[in-house]
């Protein structure tokens, strides 16, 4: 009885074994490469799969989402002869199973070294400056030659990315040299035209601040002139209004003498001609109110008939007569 319950436990366990091989569960977005006898026979997809235990085995299961393999920096002669070292980025998806177990051993390590051929080949037809500021180009170059080579390999490469192009060091002290003495070159640039600018305005205000200073000096003259000629024709007015006489307005000339005469610049001033008539017209008038009453006819009786009673007159120059004053 113990031998028969040994070999129905020994049954068990291996029926219980031959399930587990037989049933065979694939991930989603997965696949599995069957092999019986070493040779291919199918892929099984994702889903619960039953294979044949102990004849079938599982050579290969493959991930088919999308992977993102990292480079190590790869050192790259340019045009110009300077070693760079760039990192690439490569995402792919493998879309044949079959074709990416059995057409390449390790198709990551065929990726990566076809990934670094091909960078020296389009690295090394330009030249630094254009491989900083050529990125795009440099990407779908690299991209193509991928594609085309890996497609008879299952693998699709969607994208590839250069994380990095790091100079040597002495091209980039130069570059942030050049790139400092730029960067001031345009605060310079900009500090002038600040400075031209604001000197600009100034003159314009200048000129501004002027021009309304000049009309407004031009309106307080127009407006005083205004005001003199409107005096002096207030004063014509009352004048004629007045009806004054001779004797009235040689004694406002008279007064005016000594206006002439003020101030501490004048050394020299000229009397006008007119002043004798003045004063011969002023002293006749004061003649007449010195006399009494009915004496004047006396008076005149009783001077000498060779004495001259009329006011002295004052000799003109003898050259042309002097500029009157206004």
């Amino acid at each position: 009885m113990d031998a028969v319950i040994i070999v129905l436990v020994i049954l068990v366990v291996l029926v219980f074994i031959a399930l587990i091989k037989t049933i065979q569960v694939i991930q989603q977005a997965s696949a599995a490469i069957v092999e019986r006898f070493g040779r291919y026979t199918r892929t099984l997809n994702a889903g619960l799969n039953i294979v044949v235990p102990f004849i079938d085995t599982i050579r290969n299961r493959i991930d088919l989402r999308e992977q993102v393999v990292p480079f190590p920096p790869q050192p790259v002669i340019t045009q110009d002869n300077l070693v760079v070292n760039i990192d690439t980025v490569i995402y792919y998806q493998v879309t044949d199973a079959r074709a990416a177990t059995y057409e390449v051993s390790n198709f990551i390590q065929a990726i990566e070294q076809l990934t670094v051929t091909t960078l020296r080949n389009i690295i090394g037809g330009m030249d630094l400056e254009r491989t900083l500021t050529s990125r795009e180009e440099i990407n779908a170059a690299l991209r193509g030659v991928l594609d085309e080579a890996t497609g008879k390999w299952g693998i699709r490469v969607n994208r590839v990315e250069l994380k990095a192009i790091e100079p040597p060091t002495s091209i980039q002290d130069s570059m942030e040299k050049q790139m400092r003495a730029d960067r001031d070159k345009r605060a310079a640039i900009l500090q002038a035209e600040g400075v031209r600018q604001s000197e600009i305005l100034q003159a314009e205000g200048a000129k501004q601040s002027e021009i309304l200073r000049a009309e407004g000096d031009a309106k307080a003259a127009a407006l005083r002139a205004e005001g003199e000629a409107q005096a002096i024709r207030t004063v014509f007015e009352a004048i004629h209004a007045g009806d004054a006489d001779q004797k009235l307005l040689s004694y406002q000339y008279v007064q005016m003498l000594p206006k002439i005469a003020e101030g501490s610049a004048n050394k020299l001033w000229i009397v006008p001609s007119e002043i004798g008539e003045a004063l011969k017209g002023l002293g006749g008038s004061l003649g007449k109110l010195a006399q009494p009453d009915g004496g004047g006819d006396a008076g005149a009786a009783a001077a000498s008939p060779g004495r001259d009673t009329s006011p002295p007159k004052l000799d003109k120059p003898a050259g042309p007569p002097p500029p009157r004053l206004t």
